[in-house]
Formats: C-alpha cells, sequence, structure tokens
C-alpha cells in the first residue's frame, strides 16, 4: 500500500511482481490523513505521527461526519475522496474553507494549546483509517487468497492501525517494510531493477534478511576513543561484561541513558543502535523525557523494547515486531485498573495516571507500540536488556529516539556526546566508552531547548 500517488496491491510470485488493482492520485488515505495533521495544527509530513499519538485522549465523535463527506469506502476497501474539501491538488493548503465549515472553525495554529476538540479530530481520523485499513485487507484476501501481506507506505507506519490489522486475523502472516514511506521506496526501485529488469532470481533465507534495518553507519572502538578526545568529552572505556553492568545500574537507579553501539538504524524507529534508554516502571519517566531530554510535547508516548522471548507475558501479543511498526495492550495481569475518578477524567488529564506495572511506555488506552529485540540480531542490546531484568525483574526498557525534538537522531559519536550535554541525559554509551554528565567540562554545556523548532 503506498501512501502519495498511488495505493497498489501487487501479487508476488517468485522474483515477478503483478499489479493487482490500484488507487490512483488524488484519492490517497494517506493525504486524508495528513489534512487532519494541518488541520490539527501539526507539520504534514512529519506530525502524523503526533495525531495517532493524540488519538487515544479523545473520543471518535466526528468518524460519522469523515465518512458521511470526506470518504466513500466501498465494501472491498476501495475508496474515493470529496475533492470539494480539499486543496492540496492545485492549491497551497490540505484543506479548504468548506473543511473549515464541516469541522466548526480553521485548522489550529501550531503555537496555540491543544483542546479536546483537537483530541476528539484526532480520535476519528484515526478510527476511519484502520476501518480504511481493515477493510481494504479484507476485500484483498477475498479478491486474490493470499496468506501474507507486506504493507509498506507512508500509511504502514501507523502501528496502531496495524496491531488492530494483525488482531482481525485476515492475514496468516504481516510483515511492515521498517522504513515505509519515501526512504523505503529507494529499496523497492534496487529490489525491481534487480529482480524485474535484470531477471535475477529471488532467494529467501531463514530470519531476518534485513539484519533487524540495523543497515546504517558504524564506528570501531579506537575511531570512537578519538573522536570522544577531540569533543572534550571524559570518558572511561570498559570491557562488555562491565560496560553492561554500569548501563543497566544507571537504568536502574533512575538515569535518562544515552545508547549509542554499532550500525545505525535504517528508517525512523530507533531499534536500540541510537537509542535513549530508561526505566519503564517509573511513573515520573514519560513526562520528563518529553519535557527534559526531547524538549516537545507532554502527551507523546514512548515505546517499550522488551526480550522476544518475554513479550507475551507482558503485552497481548506474541509475534515478532522487530521494527516497532506494531501495536498492542499491556498484558491484563500488568494493568492497574482506573478508579472511578480517575475514568471520568478527559483528555490531557488523563497521562498523569498510571496504567501498569511499566506506565513510562503505557498509552492512556493501555496499549504500547512495541519493539521485540532478538539476539541475534542485536546481540549487545539483548544482553543489556536481560542484565536489567536480572536487576529489576523486568525485561523492558523505554525506548526512544537518540536526538531532541526536530533535531535528526544521532549518527556519530560527536552527536551522541553533544546531544549528552545538551539536555537532561545523565549516562551515554558510545561503544565501550562511559560518559556522566557530572564529570564533563561545564563550558561545552549546550542548550538545545530552542535550538531547533517544533517539528
Amino acid at each position: 500500500m503506498g501512501e502519495w500517488t498511488t495505493t497498489s496491491l501487487a501479487i508476488g510470485r517468485g522474483n515477478s511482481l503483478d499489479i493487482h488493482r490500484e488507487i490512483h492520485f488524488p484519492h490517497s488515505l494517506g493525504l486524508l490523513y495528513s489534512a487532519f495533521t494541518h488541520y490539527t495544527g501539526f507539520k504534514v509530513n512529519s506530525g502524523e505521527y503526533k495525531v495517532m499519538g493524540l488519538a487515544p485522549y479523545g473520543e471518535p465523535r466526528f468518524a460519522d461526519k469523515i465518512k458521511e463527506h470526506l470518504i466513500d469506502l466501498r465494501e472491498d476497501g476501495s475508496f474515493r475522496l470529496n475533492m470539494a474539501y480539499f486543496d492540496y491538488c492545485t492549491g497551497l493548503t490540505m484543506t479548504n474553507s468548506r473543511f473549515d465549515e464541516l469541522f466548526g472553525g480553521p485548522a489550529r495554529k501550531a503555537e496555540a494549546q491543544l483542546t479536546q476538540r483537537e483530541m476528539d479530530l484526532a480520535a476519528s481520523i484515526q478510527a476511519v483509517t484502520e476501518e480504511v485499513v481493515i477493510q481494504l485487507a479484507k476485500g484483498i484476501r477475498k479478491s486474490t487468497g493470499q496468506r501474507n501481506l507486506c504493507l509498506a507506505g507512508g500509511v504502514a507506519l501507523n502501528c496502531v492501525a496495524n496491531g488492530k490489522l494483525l488482531r482481525e486475523n485476515v492475514f496468516d502472516r504481516i510483515w511492515v517494510q521498517p522504513a515505509s514511506g519515501d526512504a523505503g521506496g529507494a529499496i523497492g526501485a534496487a529490489l525491481g531493477a534487480y529482480h524485474l529488469m535484470l531477471g535475477r532470481p529471488r532467494t529467501v533465507g531463514q530470519g531476518d534478511a534485513m539484519g533487524g534495518s540495523y543497515l546504517g553507519p558504524a564506528y570501531g572502538q579506537s575511531d570512537i576513543e578519538a573522536r570522544l578526545r577531540r569533543a572534550g568529552a571524559v570518558f572511561t572505556t570498559l570491557g562488555d561484561d562491565a560496560l553492561i553492568d554500569a548501563t543497566a545500574d544507571a537504568l536502574a537507579r533512575g538515569c535518562a541513558v544515552g545508547w549509542h553501539q554499532g550500525r545505525m538504524e535504517f528508517g525512523p524507529r530507533a531499534l536500540g543502535g541510537r537509542s535513549i534508554l530508561a526505566d519503564p516502571r517509573s511513573p515520573s519517566v514519560q513526562k520528563q523525557l518529553n519535557l527534559k531530554v526531547k524538549y516537545r510535547e507532554s502527551f507523546r508516548p514512548f515505546a517499550p523494547s522488551v526480550l522476544r522471548e518475554d513479550v507475551q507475558d507482558w503485552f497481548d501479543i506474541d509475534v515478532d515486531s522487530p521494527y516497532m511498526l506494531m501495536v498492542a495492550d499491556v498484558a491484563q495481569s500488568r494493568q492497574s485498573p482506573m478508579t472511578a475518578e480517575q475514568q471520568k477524567l478527559f483528555g490531557i488529564d488523563k497521562l498523569n495516571v498510571p496504567r501498569s506495572s511499566i506506565p513510562a511506555i503505557t498509552h492512556v488506552d493501555y496499549s504500547a507500540r512495541i519493539q521485540t529485540v532478538h539476539a541475534d540480531t542485536n546481540p549487545r542490546y539483548h544482553r543489556l536488556i536481560s542484565r536489567f531484568k536480572e536487576l529489576t525483574g523486568c525485561p523492558v526498557l523505554v525506548n526512544t529516539s537518540f536526538n531532541v525534538r526536530g533535531e535528526p537522531i544521532v549518527c556519530t559519536p560527536e552527536d551522541a556526546f553533544h546531544c549528552l550535554m545538551g539536555t537532561g541525559i545523565e549516562f551515554l554509551a558510545v561503544g565501550n566508552c562511559v560518559m556522566r554528565k557530572e564529570d564533563q567540562d561545564p563550558a561545552l554545556l549546550r542548550d538545545y531547548r530552542n535550538a531547533y523548532e517544533l517539528d
């Protein structure tokens, strides 16, 4: 499934790929979602995941209006948009005055405070998106008889919809390209040329052929040390076991930890190569990381990294989710029921109510965006979580991308050190080098709070 120009269904046989059917521009589920991204005051092509994260704070009271006026959804999942409400084909904005009239006013300005209306709009477009994705998948299964589904394109990054599709059991197996969208399109183009143009055979091996999506640059230990010295860092080089012990201990003590290890991830998710980590058992971590480390909106949820062998004990899922592209509920046995008074709360007031024994990664609807960690694709990260489990009994860590809002994920050791010195991160591990904030030269401190505009 694509996002921008075409939604395509293709069937693969051997090294061939045959188009089964298509939905052409301007009729795009991704553009419909982006219209609501714009209307709720976020940036198109970067703020869609904020809308997804905001949705559980609202009620889908606009969903029927969306389906009545904006999208004509057919039984087989195909659809058409009513272009009378949109301006993205010929104008400079996503929506027009007719859209404003339909939903009761102009788009929210980025600097304006979020209200219950934006939360309800987010919940509504999320609900409609999930309905379209599931309807489309059911139509595909019925018309093709295929049992496996591969997803790519920007809409495939909607991990909430992916999780609901998984639970519908429409297909036996679902695989989502970890760099869905424009970045992953380059892989598709290369594979298309290799197999379709050059006629090369396609072979399928055992395990994760994308290597956990750790496809970016890596740095040798001597290079890391030289780079950190030039940056002015004060660090200690440890052996492998001591590195794991020191980092797990820092996490168990409540530190926000920068983790820069091995090859960088390919795609929009930090997967334990360039990650900020924390203890998920802390009820204050979610808010503290957002406000003091990431410098972003307090409502934004964080994701858990969990040992693959323990995932079913902590979450309502028992399939691989190595790319953090599936959402599932926290296991019932780990949830904390809300009181009658707490259930009366609305909107952002829900944020400070702990929902489980791992509240830092439990969203307000008891869900979590799960990354399963596998010993074969990221052995060092697997060892770290295993050691944290030995110390705490918990095989889960908070995992968020190693950056502040609006800044790219760190790539080099210097990037990681500068982020340490410009945020509330307290402990940094780069390769086998560890750094503590209190040991660093105060003259190297930076203020990242206002260095980058909101994304």
